[in-house]
């Protein structure tokens, strides 16, 4: 298994950490196969989409907003609950083809961690599965 270090800088924020898993494959000498790449945090997910138009991930970013508002009467005592909402909503955990050392992905696809709490220090697994 390999760990990754992210530093987000904002309460949300969309980290394309693609370079870093790829860069994690090439130091486990993983040729072909399948990896696991797992956020082991609450208020933090991981998702696959796209890194040509930045326009994208703010798009996401407003919609995940209007559903999960971070003022709804919630009860979670530490007022982080639309963070922990938003995570689950995006998952933990994701699973990558990786051939010939590189990991698969579409044309415009990019891997990001997605920050809802920051900005915090956080850490992303990879492991063969």
């Amino acid at each position: 298994m390999k760990e990754v270090n992210i530093s987000t800088g904002r309460r949300t924020d969309f980290i394309d950490c693609s370079a870093e898993i790829q860069a994690a494959v090439r130091e486990m000498g993983i040729d072909s196969g399948v990896v696991t790449v797992f956020v082991p945090h609450t208020t933090a997910g991981i998702t696959i989409n796209e890194n040509a138009d930045p326009d994208v991930m703010t798009d996401i970013e407003n919609a995940l907003d209007r559903l999960v508002p971070w003022s709804a009467g919630y009860r979670h005592a530490e007022g982080n609950s639309a963070a922990h909402l938003k995570a689950s909503m995006m998952g933990s955990s994701l699973q990558l083809i990786v051939e010939d050392g590189s990991i698969r992905r579409g044309t415009w696809q990019g891997v990001y961690f997605c920050e809802f709490d920051g900005p915090r220090s956080r850490r992303i697994w990879i492991s063969k599965s």
